[in-house]
């Protein structure tokens, strides 16, 4: 059966494939990779497809689905517990047995789909926890050199939804195919070495509709399923749990990321806008927020596409109605961006990987 990037991804749109290669090893995703490289054939590396959107052509090249997995733990009443986790492993399952095993400090990402993988890429966050404050290494193929390369979290430069890994590309190789030209990253991600405190207590809530939702003060510790089993309604709510029957989570979740801007450009917008301070001279945004003042409601489409809009429950998704193509999310994507810019004079970035024309979706 022939298989497509629609098939592979959690906003079910995409091209053909014609090439799709499984590495269920790392010795094989490795091999794949390199081989790809060495023969100069463009190569589209999938996990769970979470945080992609992909092009309504073919793909050219190869498709390479991580397939990796295997969690080895080891733990001691002084020193947590340290689990090494292959890249191909489901993020969500990584999640549940922290949970059954007491491991703390990712019970505030449950529900959150995609690979293990993918995690130190976007330092994956939500509910005031992010994946950077339990990473202890990740274990990488440098397409450059040809070698595996351990980092120590410290060497990552994670930012807030962003790190080393997603940054870097290898600039040598052709980006003249559109579909291709945002498939470049330098490192592939093998595995993913993580440092927990052990416990039935979660980390500190800090997230304020999170410790809302369980009834405490910010900063108290609860149960890590309490946590968990808030989290899962919390996001729910947003339809962002994946549910094949409810299209709200047709998506890649949020679309576009909080914007950071300088403070001056709050001249532009209404006192009561939320905001955080990150710096001296920068704040951060609700883009939620930002999108929805400027005109675009739950549910909202463009005249003539009903086919992509946004979610139901959350103005930040853009879902796949039934039968969307990738052009009509992008399309729907600009609008808001747009709209956002004419409204306050902030240009909202796409959190996923956009692989297909970006030109109408950047600055």
């Amino acid at each position: 059966m022939q298989s497509s990037m629609a098939d592979l991804t959690t906003l079910h749109v995409g091209g053909r494939i014609d090439t799709l290669l499984r590495p269920e090893s790392r010795s094989e995703l490795i091999d794949a990779v390199r081989s790809c490289d060495q023969r100069g054939i463009p190569i589209v590396i999938v996990g769970g497809g979470s945080n992609t959107v992909a092009a309504d052509e073919p793909v050219s090249g190869t498709v390479i689905h991580v397939a990796n997995k295997g969690i080895t733990a080891s733990s001691d009443s002084c020193g947590g517990a340290w689990v090494e986790v292959g890249a191909g492993e489901s993020w969500e399952s990584l999640v549940q047995r922290a949970i059954a095993e007491e491991w703390v400090g990712i019970e505030a990402l449950s529900g959150i789909p995609g690979y293990v993988g993918a995690t130190p890429m976007q330092n994956v966050g939500a509910y005031g926890q992010e994946v950077a404050e339990v990473i202890a290494r990740v274990e990488t193929y440098d397409r450059v050199t040809g070698d595996v390369r351990t980092w120590a979290a410290g060497e990552c430069d994670f930012g807030y939804r962003s790190s080393l890994f997603k940054r870097s590309q290898v600039e040598s190789l052709p980006a003249t195919d559109p579909l291709i030209s945002q498939s470049r990253l330098r490192y592939v991600v093998l595995s993913v070495a993580f440092q927990f405190t052990t416990g039935n207590l979660g980390a500190p809530v800090t997230y304020g509709p999170l410790a809302k939702a369980l009834g405490v003060a910010v900063g108290e510790r609860v149960p890590s399923r309490s946590v968990r089993e808030a989290v899962l309604e919390l996001r729910r709510s947003k339809g962002m749990v994946l549910d094949s029957s409810d299209h709200d989570t047709w998506s890649v979740g949020s679309f576009f990321v909080n914007p950071i801007v300088p403070v001056h450009l709050l001249s532009n917008l209404p006192a009561d806008a939320p905001r955080w301070e990150t710096g001296a001279d920068v704040v951060k945004l609700s883009a939620a927020w930002l999108v929805e003042q400027a005109g675009f409601t739950p549910g909202f489409c463009l005249t003539g596409r009903p086919q992509a809009a946004l979610s139901t429950k959350h103005t930040l998704a853009i879902t796949n109605r039934g039968g969307a193509t990738a052009a009509d999310v992008l399309a729907l994507a600009q609008a808001i961006q747009t709209g956002v810019w004419q409204q306050f004079g902030v240009w909202l970035t796409p959190e996923p990987a956009v692989l297909g024309r970006t030109d109408q979706l950047t600055r």
